[in-house]
């Protein structure tokens, strides 16, 4: 077996569900003569050596259907591999890897079905079977994927909106089995949703209060965002919440302080912002304070000095600075001070930030501007890279902060004539 397994859906060689599946039905079949316990390959493309692996990898579940008609769906299509029943097809399949569901999907209808209704991806959360994927754009109209367990990168479906779309301000979020991206039309805020169930974009659900510039994050199928600008450019102090398995928004309590270019996080169970510009009369307001949502009371609390300070942020004026880069690993908060290099940790008792090591050698930015300081399951992860007039490359570097100070870890490298404009971090 190779040992660089990669998903079907690779950058070369994307193929469709319908197209894995004649692939596998082409390349993979039962050995009649030895009562069809064994899996000859036969006919191997040159050009498929990277899905061939991925097939091997549920091979398994292959060889179980293989017993089954090439021709026709199983006459129990509601057992999926018949032999071991619903039940226990299920248990097995949600171990599997979902860069494998692909190939999955395109067995028969039975598995396609289960794959798509996101059935599967609600077992996995239940069960605590995770795996957290980057999903990141350096074009205005183009994502990519990167699996960094098996270090392979993906090209999502290109986006297909409106005309001003490409030209406004975007903000994304990744939540349950979704990614969002907001952007505005002529006349309006819209959102785009891309599903990893289809592989496909839409037209997602609009806010209750369309906005932009708001501070975000998912926990398991809800989100919230809040504060942002409206269509007028009023800085905006409330907040919605988002169900992805219902595709609804609702209206939250108003946060003390109106704020927009903040970030959120969940912490401990409940929400957070911090940072962000006040609205005021004469000059911007950087505000340091943050404000705790309790998801149970729906009480917003404030907390003072919670933002971190950028100590080598200069002169630059507080609306040319992005918004503070944080993550949260294990129920702490982490912050990247891109001016300084370094990487910080909030101290929840003493409600301090203290320095704990430095940022990668390359992690280039402007004012923050280009760099992704996200929390990927229990590491950290850091994408940026330096660019030479319009040429340069990106990295995803990641560090797992229970083993000790940052000692960084290359995952993945790549060249890139732009930097990163968005980033998301899906787990399911």
């Amino acid at each position: 077996m190779l040992e660089d397994r990669s998903c079907l859906v690779s950058r070369e060689y994307p193929m469709t569900y319908e197209q894995q599946g004649n692939w596998a039905r082409m390349n993979y079949r039962a050995d009649e003569s030895n009562g069809g316990d064994e899996i000859t390959v036969r006919k191997i493309p040159k050009r498929s050596i990277e899905q061939i692996d991925t097939v091997l990898s549920i091979g398994g579940i292959l060889m179980s259907l293989s017993n089954q008609s090439e021709n026709q769906e199983s006459s129990d299509s509601s057992s999926l591999i018949v032999p071991i029943g619903r039940d226990n097809s299920i248990s097995c399949l949600i171990k599997c890897s979902r860069a494998d569901y692909g190939s999955l999907a395109s067995l028969n209808s039975s598995f396609r079905s289960l794959i798509r209704s996101g059935e599967l991806y609600k077992l996995r959360r239940q069960n605590g079977v995770v795996e957290h994927w980057v999903y990141f754009s350096c074009q205005l109209l183009e994502w990519e994927a990167f699996d960094p367990i098996r270090r392979h990168w993906m090209h999502l479906p290109r986006m297909n909106p409106n005309e001003c779309f490409p030209f406004a301000d975007k903000e994304s979020l990744a939540v349950g089995t979704e990614l969002l991206v907001f952007g505005r039309d002529l006349m309006a805020y819209v959102i785009y949703r891309y599903s990893i169930l289809t592989n496909t974009w839409t037209t997602g659900t609009s806010m209750n209060s369309p906005r932009c510039l708001f501070g975000s994050a998912s926990l398991g199928k809800i989100a919230i965002l809040a504060g942002g600008c409206d269509p007028n450019g009023e800085v905006l102090d409330s907040a919605e919440i988002y169900d992805s398995e219902e595709g609804s928004w609702r209206t939250l309590p108003n946060m003390n302080k109106a704020r927009k270019m903040c970030s959120g996080f969940f912490m401990d169970g409940k929400f957070y912002v911090i940072g962000g510009i006040a609205r005021g009369s004469g000059a911007p307001v950087l505000l340091t304070c943050g404000e705790e949502y309790d998801l149970e009371t729906g009480v917003w609390t404030e907390i003072p000095n919670m933002s971190p300070v950028r100590s080598g942020a200069g002169d630059a004026p507080a609306t040319s600075e992005a918004p503070p880069l944080i993550a949260v690993v294990d129920n702490q908060l982490y912050a990247a001070d891109h001016a300084d290099m370094e990487v910080r940790r909030y101290d929840k008792e003493s409600r301090v930030w203290v320095t704990v090591g430095r940022l990668p050698e390359r992690a280039d930015s402007t004012y923050g501007w280009g760099l992704a300081f996200r929390a990927c399951g229990d590491r950290l992860i850091v994408i940026g890279g330096p660019r030479n007039s319009g040429e340069g490359f990106i990295e995803v570097n990641s560090w797992v902060p229970h083993e000790g100070p940052p000692q960084w870890d290359l995952l993945g490298r790549k060249r890139s004539g732009s930097f990163v404009y968005n980033c998301a971090v899906m787990g399911c």
